[in-house]
């Protein structure tokens, strides 16, 4: 089985004479199990010596090779410019601050040898500070299983395994690198977690910190939407459309009543006022949502993108590899 271990770097200068010789001891030993290996090293827009210390890292490895990318576009960004260029039917992503240890890769591949698609490191005695990123974390990871439905304890553990099937049609933007398993569940796929060490940084300084929280949890907004509403985005601005008009009519009825039996003229209450606000976001809600509807569909239609995935076919009695079907659209 081919391996790719993709591991993005960013001002890691202090690191890399650490991460070097781990990397040569996991490609030892998972080449000894049978496996092919490549390793492949996302510079992502370093401003230190990092380049010129991958680029001679590469002279004396084979299955080493590095992206560099033209600035600093954030780990998302250089996780899927490696996952882009990467080959094996199994994609491991990893940290190169050496907080996560290349010798726990076999422990994830003999978990997916169990059937799984996904297996997630859990940094069960995690090694940082508690304030500002322990605590936050598991806040964070406690609100991401709720809304997800997904129930893994740590999100933001970047040593996983994927099998590549399980990440077709996964797209990341923004933070998303943190929920492919999530994307990955939703299509079907069998997610597992196991835990993995994790080990205290020894040089260099971390690269995130309490500001990163906010990007997460609007990118959890976001997730949830395409989830729920990302072929259907009428139901929602249109449910919420439907509910302002709604209360537009009461507002109206409301003030009638007043000005009939209470004695009371439009101009002493608000209600006239709330009338007319409710009835316009409840239209421009509605209108909203037929535009998301035109959206999506151009979307879907322009990338050949089916709502549907088909996991096996079954012919008699024997069950075939799935094949793009058309999909149809609703």
């Amino acid at each position: 089985m081919l391996l790719s271990l993709v591991i993005p770097c960013y001002n890691e200068e202090e690191s890399i004479p650490l991460l070097l010789p781990a990397l040569d001891s996991a490609h030892s030993e998972l080449t000894g199990r049978g496996h092919q290996v490549e390793v492949i090293l996302v510079d992502d827009g370093s401003r230190d010596q990092s380049p010129a210390l991958l680029r001679e890292a590469t002279e004396a490895r084979p299955f080493l090779r590095v992206i560099r990318l033209s600035r600093n576009f954030g780990q998302t960004a250089a996780m899927a410019a490696g996952f882009a260029d990467a080959a094996g039917e199994v994609v491991i992503p990893l940290d190169a601050d050496m907080q996560n240890d290349p010798a726990d890769i076999p422990l994830l591949l003999a978990k997916l040898d169990e059937g799984y698609d996904v297996v997630s490191g859990w940094r069960k005695d995690r090694q940082d500070k508690a304030v500002t990123r322990k605590i936050p974390s598991q806040i964070a990871n406690r609100l991401i299983s709720r809304i997800s439905g997904v129930r893994l304890h740590d999100y933001g553990c970047t040593l996983k395994a994927y099998r590549r099937d399980a990440m077709q049609g996964v797209h990341l933007y923004g933070e998303m690198h943190r929920f492919i398993p999530i994307y990955a569940a939703w299509h079907g796929a069998r997610v597992t977690e196991i835990p993995v060490r994790h080990h205290p940084r020894r040089r260099g300084a971390t690269k995130y910190g309490l500001g990163r929280v906010p990007n997460v949890l609007l990118d959890l907004m976001v997730v949830r939407f395409l989830w729920s509403y990302g072929t259907k985005p009428i139901h929602l601005f249109g449910k919420f459309g439907l509910a302002s008009i709604a209360m537009a009519f009461l507002a109206f009825f409301a003030a009638v009543y007043f000005k009939v039996w209470g004695g009371k003229s439009f101009v002493q209450t608000p209600l006239p006022v709330l009338c007319v606000m409710f009835f316009l976001f409840g239209g421009l809600s509605i209108l909203t949502g037929l535009l998301a509807e035109l959206l999506m569909r151009t979307y879907h239609e322009a990338a050949h993108s089916p709502t549907f995935v088909v996991r096996e076919i079954y012919r008699a009695g024997a069950a075939q590899a799935p094949v793009r079907l058309t999909a149809v659209r609703s």
